[in-house]
């Protein structure tokens, strides 16, 4: 969830100063964009040399930098941000927000930023009690901010109490769970298929087709990262996932037809992008075929059609996408199967633009909803053509 997130990490004067290694260490491992501001009192705790190390960037401590002439613009970095994140957020950073006081870069960037900003106190037992802080801290949660609450344990006066900062493990978890609850398909289910199918000859041979499933991958990916729970049906690829997905491996088209059946009714959108034969082999030989001096003939039979199957049991409110791959008549072939498959959109691509087909980085495609209408795209990474997909789904959806 947090890959590709843009984060401002600023951290107060605080003993748990010392946690915002681990906690940048954590947040750019699940792929976020960090960038730390330390306030004069966090930079006595802990070193901008560590986290500008760890984050990759290099870390703000005040509006003009010395060492560079720049000036650090807060209204930039508060822009940049999809969340701000102040971890540890002492006392007096706490009073400054729910006040409206602006005398250091972390308060201004506070103030510009258009994201949700989350807090995670750090303090002794009474100043986390004072009812100073508890009247900021209601502030803050009414203007919109979210707290983390803190832990009770040991505090670096040797009171034991509430206080003490929650762990950079416990932050990173909250701040996925927070985003999640704002991704547009947070509990729907989406199964999408990829890659080709192989068609066994014999124990060596098969019939198949050039897809590499890196289109399918992206879709998935695409899915996953908009909070839905994705299972992905692939056929023999090299291709990997980079977000959460439930991965059902098959070979044949009636591996795939049993795979997609056992979670079709408890889907609620379903993008069919492999690329699966149209015929297999009537008998499928035990031993390898030797080679003869006659010509070998291998009887063929049709696959069961997967996704006129599936049209067939699509209930009410599910979204049912096909693919098209053309080479000639596109725009008439697409519609055609958009209509005796009963899908909702079909993707059409065809091999004869540049860019588009198998084994590419890049797709071009033609969107086409029930009513013929059509949205044309140009060529892209496969992986922003899964987001088109998605977002005219989403639009389908009335997300």
């Amino acid at each position: 969830m947090l890959k590709n997130k843009n984060i401002i990490l600023g951290v107060c004067g605080s003993i748990a100063a010392y946690k915002a290694a681990t906690l940048v260490r954590l947040l750019v491992k699940s792929g976020a964009n960090v960038k730390v501001i330390l306030t004069s009192g966090a930079a006595n705790f802990i070193t901008p040399l560590t986290l500008s190390t760890l984050s990759k960037n290099p870390v703000y401590t005040q509006y003009f930098s010395e060492d560079t002439g720049v000036w650090n613009n807060h209204v930039e970095l508060g822009l940049w941000a999809d969340y701000v994140l102040i971890a540890p957020a002492s006392a007096n950073t706490i009073a400054k927000m729910a006040n409206g006081l602006c005398d250091n870069l972390l308060s201004a960037v506070y103030l510009s930023a258009k994201c949700p900003v989350l807090l995670a106190p750090a303090m002794d037992l009474d100043m986390w009690k004072h009812s100073s802080t508890q009247s900021n801290i209601q502030k803050l949660k009414a203007a919109g901010n979210i707290i983390i609450p803190p832990n009770s344990g040991e505090l670096a006066s040797g009171l034991h109490g509430e206080g003490r900062m929650a762990e950079p493990e416990e932050i990173t978890e909250f701040l996925t769970q927070q985003i999640k609850k704002k991704l547009p398909l947070k509990g729907k289910k989406v199964l999408v298929t990829a890659g080709p199918t192989y068609e066994a000859i014999d124990p060596v041979r098969f019939i198949g087709n050039h897809s590499s499933g890196k289109m399918g991958f992206a879709i998935a990916d695409e899915f996953s990262s908009l909070g839905a729970e994705v299972t992905l049906v692939s056929g023999p690829t090299t291709q990997h996932n980079n977000y959460p997905v439930e991965r059902i491996d098959v070979v044949s088209a009636a591996e795939m037809l049993k795979a997609c059946q056992l979670h079709f009714s408890t889907s609620d959108i379903v993008v069919m992008s492999a690329a699966v034969a149209d015929y297999t082999p009537v008998h499928v030989a035990s031993q390898k075929i030797k080679k003869k001096d006659n010509d070998l003939s291998i009887e063929l039979k049709k696959t069961t059609d997967i996704l006129a199957t599936l049209g067939k049991e699509k209930k009410a409110g599910q979204i049912l996408v096909g693919f098209a791959l053309e080479t000639e008549h596109e725009e008439e072939h697409a519609k055609a199967k958009l209509l005796k498959k009963n899908l909702d959109l079909i993707v059409l691509n065809s091999l004869n633009d540049k860019g588009a087909g198998f084994q590419t980085d890049t797709n071009k495609i033609t969107i086409f909803n029930k009513s013929f209408e059509q949205t044309v795209f140009e060529v892209k990474s496969k992986q922003e053509v899964a987001k088109d997909i998605s977002n005219e789904i989403l639009k389908l959806i009335g997300k």
